[in-house]
């Protein structure tokens, strides 16, 4: 039995993925308000009575915004580490609030949800693998750029949410202020085209058949030109760019398993020289 999974949201206006199998599913953050979240789920013909848990990334907004009434009108556990809860402008119920710690899966039915740290500028940011049944899901963004803990869980992933923020030209060009654009292009701020590529086409599994395009900022990239680029490199990997406006389609993540034995990475020092290291002749 594989996992379903769709973007019901992704960009800076909000940010939800939904990862589940036949019985239970979760959510990997709330950034659209409840309304919005039930009506794409419901044209997708998925039930909120299914989610089991919601995982917050971390506290930035787009994240989080409809995290307290979605919670509580659905009595959602929400995981969440205690370094970003301190840091909400909101408060949770105490109730619905569970704790996670890096590389220790949780367990939701028969799905695991394995958090691991990545960089981002945030108080504690985190993504996330969901398993079940061998077949599992990595939500990799809001990155500045790839470290070996993002590198090792990559090459486990059946399929990716994976983000491509930024075309560089379009960004250096564009009309944003310097210090957003050293923000935005920092090593905490968000993972660039090539930077996303150079992950995806060094590290991606053979086995990987679904790689869902995230996180697109809206004046400083273009849907049609990442689908171009990664459609180029896919190798048999199917490449669907999600939208800031609407929900993607449910797709049917299937395989043969692939048993994810979550360990921290040898080095506690989050690195990047490995992506840097790789070179291509795209560009």
């Amino acid at each position: 039995m594989g996992l379903y999974i769709t973007s019901l949201a992704s960009g800076s206006n909000g940010n939800c993925y939904y990862i589940g199998n036949e019985q239970e599913a979760v959510l990997v953050d709330a950034g659209i308000s409840c309304r919005e979240t039930e009506g794409r789920m419901r044209r997708l013909g998925l039930s909120m009575e299914k989610v089991k848990a919601i995982f917050i990334s971390h506290e930035h907004s787009d994240h989080i915004k409809g995290l307290p009434v979605l919670a509580k009108k659905y009595q959602i556990p929400v995981y969440i580490t205690p370094a970003t809860l301190q840091n909400l402008r909101f408060g949770l119920d105490y109730r619905l609030v569970r704790s996670f710690q890096a590389y220790e899966g949780v367990q939701i039915g028969d799905l695991t949800v394995t958090g691991f740290p990545k960089f981002h500028d945030a108080a504690d940011p985190h993504s996330f693998i969901v398993s079940g049944n061998g077949i599992n899901v990595g939500v990799f963004t809001d990155i500045g750029s790839p470290c070996d803990h993002v590198i090792k869980q990559f090459q486990v992933c059946h399929a990716a949410f994976l983000e491509t923020n930024y075309d560089e030209d379009m960004l250096e060009r564009g009309r944003y202020p310097y210090y957003l654009k050293a923000r935005i292009k920092g090593n905490h701020g968000h993972l660039s085209n090539r930077q996303a590529l150079n992950l995806f086409t060094g590290y991606k599994p053979q086995f990987m058949s679904h790689v869902l395009l995230g996180h697109l900022s809206k004046d400083n990239n273009c849907p049609n030109l990442v689908k171009e680029l990664f459609t180029t490199h896919a190798d048999g990997t199917q490449v669907v760019v999600a939208s800031r406006y609407e929900e993607t389609p449910v797709y049917v993540i299937d395989g043969a398993p692939i048993v994810y034995s979550p360990a921290p990475v040898a080095s506690p020092m989050q690195t990047k020289k490995k992506v840097q290291q790789l070179s291509l002749e795209l560009f």
